[in-house]
């Protein structure tokens, strides 16, 4: 059985799924709200997080 890799997503490809600024998104990072990796000088966040991130704000917002 082979595990599907996480999906990692660019802070360009995170801005369009969010509809938010280069500053913001790293402001979230900054602030632990995204979680994050770094490869080399690669910054990459995981799909799960962003959805993670989302559903959160939602349940927040109710």
């Amino acid at each position: 059985m082979t595990t599907a890799a996480p999906e990692l997503l660019t802070v360009p490809e995170v801005m369009g799924r969010l509809k938010l600024g280069r500053s913001t998104v790293y402001d979230l990072i900054r602030s632990r709200r995204l979680v994050s990796i770094t490869i080399g000088r690669a910054r990459r966040i995981p799909a799960e997080s962003v959805r993670k991130f989302i559903d959160h704000e939602i349940e927040e917002a109710v």
